[in-house]
């Protein structure tokens, strides 16, 4: 039998208040680089999700100790460095350029 427990924080953000947190930390508008499309909304999803931490609350006596502003800070600097890395030529194996016909989704642009 296997045991799932869900680990969350607990609360419940939106995309648009990750993005902007994410910019931010960077100095940066989000709404100067970041293009909505409304064609990939989707009406037929729930609009409120958020991750029940409950069952490892209750049977493993955990609590969440990362807040949301606090996750999006590891998360942006994980990745910043990340990207220090790549530039200086390191790759990942779960990078696009790794898989044949992904190669131009990290090159294309980023490359000015």
């Amino acid at each position: 039998m296997r045991i799932v427990y869900v680990i969350a924080t607990g609360e419940q953000h939106s995309v648009e208040e990750y993005v902007t947190k994410s910019f931010a930390l960077v100095d940066l508008e989000w709404r100067r680089h970041v293009k909505v499309d409304k064609i990939f909304h989707r009406p037929m999803d729930i609009n409120f999700m958020k991750g029940d931490c409950s069952k490892a609350k209750q049977k493993l006596n955990w609590e969440p100790k990362t807040r949301f502003d606090e996750l999006v800070e590891l998360m942006v600097k994980a990745d910043l460095e990340r990207w220090r890395r790549w530039r200086k030529g390191e790759t990942f194996p779960w990078d696009a350029p790794n898989f044949p016909g992904e190669a131009n989704i990290l090159t294309r642009r980023l490359r000015v």
